[in-house]
């Protein structure tokens, strides 16, 4: 395979630009991930009676392989990152494609840790990538709008399932078949038809972790039990408290990727204007109250509408998170940027293994205090980033620090 410098593939086709392949990338993971999580509550409940427990141990399986990301640099021993990034995408569309074929506990279980890992190490070689190969001056923007481009693509296959899961009576099967086979067949074509692009700043292949970097570790600690919070049990409630069914959950999920087409962009502005401090400042006080509300949803009886609002404005608020890579982008030395993906996404997923069971048990009793931890660990992490300089660079990565680092050379 070719190999291209930045530089040179400028004189390339738009079309087998970096850039590009970031941006089709961009779209057709979530064309499969998506799906999988739009469908994920309704098959489990309906397939394997799943409660909740049961969905907490399946995300803790799940978030199995985000924690051995760092595997991710032994890897990169044998391949090149592109080439490691490209694979792994082609192993989380062929096992969402096959999810519906093994209808039990058990079963559910092996294919989503497949998927999983599929998706993980697809997500940390996808962070570096982009971080690597779009300009410092520009990756706020253009982060924003890969997420709008993610966002388009899976508004895409929404849409789809809505207007065709009733009228043409579309089993599970057949939906994670479509959605897995595209996702695996947009990642063979990458891997045939781009040049192997090769960044000016080569990365370590070696284990990472400095004592420069630990308000970063801690935010990434923070945002990944957070998030793991909302991600099993906002979509599990809607289904097991207000009784949504595939198309109305799918529905809501549509309303939500309108909003982040729309937003995502102006948040990658917006980033690049007030800077990461403010806007990070800005989400965690926004997911604070919104994980609150969420509480009140259970303790207070509120309804069915309030739950949706919040879902798509917990999205919105979400997307801030890009300020986090374009904090690191800007503290870090620039062969750092690989390993400390692998290695940050590992500490993202720490709490992740254990936070899903735990709390599932604790959803059993009192599923409003779920959501009160949620909101506690928001109100951490807004306090963390407050110790985010208004101009983050190497040397100067917490208002403690004090003078200009010269990057070391990547090794």
């Amino acid at each position: 395979m070719k190999t291209v410098t930045l530089s040179d593939a400028r004189a390339l086709p738009l079309w087998r630009r970096p850039v590009t392949l970031l941006f089709l990338m961009a779209a057709a993971m979530p064309i499969a991930f998506s799906t999988w999580s739009a469908l994920l509550n309704n098959f489990v409940i309906e397939a394997a009676d799943f409660d909740g427990s049961d969905i907490g141990w399946l995300h803790t399986v799940r978030e199995i392989p985000g924690f051995f990301a760092v595997g991710v640099i032994v890897l990169l021993m044998l391949f090149r990152e592109q080439v490691l990034g490209l694979v792994s995408l082609v192993l989380l569309g062929v096992a969402t494609a096959m999810t519906a074929q093994f209808p039990s506990m058990g079963g559910i279980l092996v294919i989503t840790m497949l998927s999983s890992i599929g998706f993980h190490y697809y997500e940390t070689v996808n962070q570096s990538l982009q971080l690597q190969w779009i300009d410092k001056a520009r990756a706020p923007q253009t982060l924003g709008w890969l997420i709008a481009a993610g966002s388009g693509a899976t508004f895409l296959a929404y849409v789809l399932i809505v207007l065709t899961w009733e009228a043409l009576g579309l089993s599970y099967s057949i939906v994670y078949w479509v959605s897995g086979g595209i996702t695996a067949i947009v990642g063979v074509f990458c891997l045939l038809a781009y040049p192997q692009f090769e960044s000016p700043n080569p990365q370590r292949k070696q284990f990472v972790l400095r004592k420069r970097y630990w308000l970063y570790y801690a935010l990434q600690f923070m945002s990944g039990a957070r998030r793991q919070i909302f991600v099993v049990f906002a979509g599990f409630m809607m289904v097991e408290k207000f009784g949504f069914a595939v198309h109305e959950v799918t529905s809501l999920f549509l309303i939500t990727l309108m909003a982040n087409i729309i937003t995502a962009p102006l948040v990658g502005r917006a980033v690049a204007v007030f800077g990461e401090r403010n806007a990070l400042v800005f989400e965690y006080i926004g997911l604070a109250a919104i994980f609150f509300l969420y509480g009140g949803l259970y303790y207070f009886g509120w309804g069915v509408m309030l739950a949706a609002a919040l879902y798509v404005f917990n999205h919105i608020f979400f997307s801030l998170a890009l300020a986090l890579k374009t904090y690191f982008q800007k503290i870090a030395d620039p062969g750092d940027i690989a390993p400390t993906a692998a290695v940050a996404f590992t500490i993202n997923h720490i709490a992740a293994v254990f936070l899903p069971a735990a709390l599932g048990y604790l959803w059993l009793t009192s599923p409003g205090l779920v959501f009160m931890a949620a909101a506690g660990m928001a109100i951490v992490s807004l306090i963390l980033s407050l110790m985010i300089p208004r101009h983050p660079e190497a040397g100067r990565e917490t208002i403690f620090a004090r003078g200009v680092m010269t990057p070391a050379p990547a090794e």
